[in-house]
């Protein structure tokens, strides 16, 4: 009994609006102090801006801003642009080759600096494991941010009691700023833990620029000694720009669905959909992208005890064929964070790699702990399928 009625809980609240949305996407969470928005707009400013070697941009880099990337519906989007990650197995464990270059590749270079000439670079031929990871959109980052750590341990509990063939669990990551283990949600591994230190590493692995965070340049191709031709030795942001993005990040609104969602009550009826969101949990999908989180404490009221709705568990599972083999932190190659469903409408290439063109496609490349709900899905009806289909291009 309690089960059906968390589940009724979860697909009531399917219908409401996402709390603390901004009111068009790209904007900043309702609710914000005047001092909180204007750190909202000069995150934005930042977050736009193109870094040049000057700043320590490189020596090799795969952007020259954040929102170069992140602008799919707006800027803080998601978009079709890809890193490729590599690696081996050596002994039976996975090694990132970090001696050459691994595991990100970094797919461009400064160029000629002193006696150095800094390029892209490229898999090596020692690689067994190349997988492809498509950029994530950012909006409401600063809610999944505010749930507290001891809320999703608590949740992977509640999966293991209830629904174990599908339960996830958290991915336990080193906190660089207080060294303590906790709980990671960002990135495709849930591999980091906090808006700040996503920022930070972004700002390493993407640009090429060194903070106190993480103040060793990458290595090109893992040659440390062209390195001595950096032209911008030492830290290169004292985490000012850090914060910057951080605090972009943090007061950056979820996407709405409630306007997508009275759409689809006018063009389909009221009725479909609410059967759309029962054939959601029906179907298992509901088991791994969680309709409803809440925030714990937080010194930002937008951000305190707040109820809102990312279609995601941000715990790890093991999706069998659809794994990339890399590991981080402490998910295995197996395993995939559950990827947040809200925004869903921005997107045009879907899983990890981009591989599927459709949402359909997506659902049915589902492996491993998801084959459950993949092969539900195509059990269903056409008129079914294309009534959850629809339902998941409002999200």
């Amino acid at each position: 009994m309690d089960t059906c009625r968390a589940t009724l809980a979860v697909l009531l609240s399917l219908l409401l609006p996402t709390a603390g949305a901004a009111a068009e996407i790209g904007g900043p969470i309702r609710g914000l102090s005047p001092e909180e928005l204007q750190a909202f707009t000069d995150g934005q400013a930042a977050f736009a801006t193109d870094e040049d070697v000057g700043d320590g941009l490189g020596p090799v880099f795969n952007g020259t801003s954040c929102a170069g990337c992140h602008n799919a519906g707006a800027t803080g989007g998601g978009s079709e642009a890809v890193e490729t990650r590599f690696g081996t197995t050596t002994r039976g464990a996975f090694d990132p080759l970090t001696d050459l270059g691994g595991s990100l590749i970094q797919s461009n270079g400064i160029g000629i600096q002193g006696a150095c000439d800094f390029v892209a670079e490229h898999v090596p031929p020692e690689a067994t494991i190349v997988a492809e990871r498509r950029t994530t959109p950012l909006f409401g980052l600063g809610l999944v941010d505010a749930v507290p750590d001891a809320a999703l341990i608590a949740l992977a509990g509640r999966q293991a009691r209830r629904q174990p063939e599908t339960a996830g669990r958290p991915n336990m990551v080193t906190d660089v700023i207080t060294g303590r283990t906790v709980v990671g949600r960002f990135g495709w591994k849930s591999q980091v833990p906090n808006l700040l230190q996503f920022s930070a590493d972004a700002y390493l692995n993407e640009m090429g620029i060194t903070t106190p965070l993480f103040p060793s340049e990458n290595c090109p191709q893992g040659d440390c000694d062209l390195l001595a031709c950096d032209p911008v030795p030492g830290v290169d942001d004292d985490l000012e720009d850090v914060e910057l993005f951080r605090d972009f990040m943090r007061f950056l609104g979820p996407p709405s669905a409630a306007d997508a969602k009275r759409a689809m009550r006018r063009t389909r009826g009221a009725r479909a959909a609410a059967d759309a969101t029962r054939l959601f949990a029906r179907t298992g999908c509901a088991n791994c992208h969680v309709g409803t989180l809440s925030t714990g404490d937080s010194d930002s009221a937008a951000l305190r005890a707040q109820t809102f709705h990312p279609y995601s568990d941000f715990l790890l599972h093991d999706m069998g064929s659809l794994s990339d083999g890399i590991e981080q932190g402490d998910a295995s190659g197996a395993e995939m964070r559950t990827a947040p469903l809200w925004g869903l409408r921005f997107i045009t290439t879907f899983l990890h790699d981009g591989r599927a063109q459709t949402i359909e496609e997506a659902i049915l490349a589902h492996d491993g702990q998801g084959r459950m709900a993949r092969d539900r899905f195509a059990g269903l009806s056409p008129a079914e399928q294309a009534s959850l289909v629809a339902y998941l291009r409002t999200l």
